[in-house]
């Protein structure tokens, strides 16, 4: 807990980007660096965008359960 507040209250000009914990916080942070990189490596760019195509095609094909 003293390393999450650590995170979220750093004073102006301390950069910390605070994702998530676990799996998803990895995989959030992993993209997060992804996208900075991909601003200067167009291959990174292209693998980027595909992903989130992907991930976005996923979502969209998503069945919610009924509500009851």
């Amino acid at each position: 807990m003293d390393s999450l507040l650590a995170m979220v209250q750093m004073p102006k000009g301390i950069s910390v980007s605070t994702l998530a914990i676990g799996e998803a916080g990895a995989v959030n942070a992993a993209l997060s660096v992804v996208a900075v990189l991909a601003l200067s490596d167009e291959a990174m760019k292209t693998k980027l965008t595909q992903y989130r195509a992907t991930q976005a095609e996923k979502v969209r094909n998503t069945v919610l359960p009924e509500l009851v």
